[in-house]
């Protein structure tokens, strides 16, 4: 049985929706694939830009990448020649040989079929203000309680806080679903047969500024009803543990900052939907 939700429950979470995108800084320049927008750089993000990147130029309102006839492969080459000067001065860190593709803004779940702008390490996302593409799953016992992971201490970003089931981002080359079964495996030990249940429950744009720059990232949220007596158990690190809440207990922590920012977003609205449906 589903738990209700209080009129304050309910006011909490949808707050914390309301947030998830902030408004972009007003010193924060925007740059272009020809007329296509990227993303937003701080000014100093954008001059460590132009200076591993000389085929760009500022026409007095934005960066513009004039690659618009190169091919996804070039512009990725280019591109990730770019973000490993940035690396080596220090100015990406958390590198982590892993690829994203860049589609710019899909609307939601990008179609398999949807050419990819370039790849490039993840890592560089931030820094150069890039919109990125991540999977996240609620977990739910038949009672209604939620199973959220404790992210390990080691964690580049948001380490020691409370995570939904199992997150992470959309790998380039990688289907949405294989990535939901992949994480729920490698973060919560869960079998291909039981991320077979996953449902999708929409999207979610998650925007603001981070100490490495512009974070944007669209959410794809998934639901998943765990069977009594299957509990998560981490398999690659990047949890230190799981915890077992209530409803009440997961507003609690999320009022105390204790969940990811990210997390907290899909935990609100997947505690939203649930109650909807």
């Amino acid at each position: 049985m589903t738990p209700s939700l209080s009129p304050s429950h309910t006011a909490v979470l949808r707050q914390v929706l309301q947030s998830a995108r902030h408004s972009v800084p007003p010193q924060a320049r925007r740059w272009a694939l020809d007329d296509v927008h990227l993303g937003w750089l701080p000014p100093a993000n954008d001059a460590a830009l132009a200076a591993v990147l000389p085929s760009t130029r500022w026409d007095g309102h934005q960066r513009v990448w004039p690659a618009g006839t190169w091919t996804p492969a070039q512009r990725s080459e280019a591109l990730q020649m770019a973000a490993e000067q940035l690396h080596c001065q220090g100015l990406i860190s958390g590198w982590r040989n892993e690829a994203y593709s860049f589609w710019g803004d899909t609307g939601g779940q990008p179609h398999p079929d949807l050419p990819e702008y370039f790849r490039l390490e993840r890592a560089a996302f931030r820094f150069l203000g890039l919109r990125s593409h991540a999977v996240h799953i609620n977990g739910f016992t038949l009672d209604g309680r939620m199973w959220c992971g404790r992210r390990a201490l080691s964690k580049a970003t948001d380490p020691g806080r409370l995570d939904n089931l199992a997150a992470g981002g959309l790998a380039a080359g990688e289907t949405v679903l294989g990535c939901a079964a992949r994480e729920l495996y490698e973060e919560a030990g869960l079998p291909d047969s039981v991320a077979a249940q996953v449902r999708p429950l929409g999207h979610i744009t998650a925007a603001r500024m981070e100490r490495e720059g512009w974070h944007e990232e669209t959410l794809l949220v998934f639901h998943l009803l765990l069977p009594d007596g299957v509990q998560p158990r981490n398999t690659d690190g990047e949890v230190s543990g799981f915890e077992c809440l209530s409803v009440d207990e997961v507003i609690e922590r999320i009022v105390a900052r204790d969940f990811s920012d990210d997390a907290a977003c899909v935990v609100a609205w997947g505690l939203l939907q649930r109650h909807a449906d």
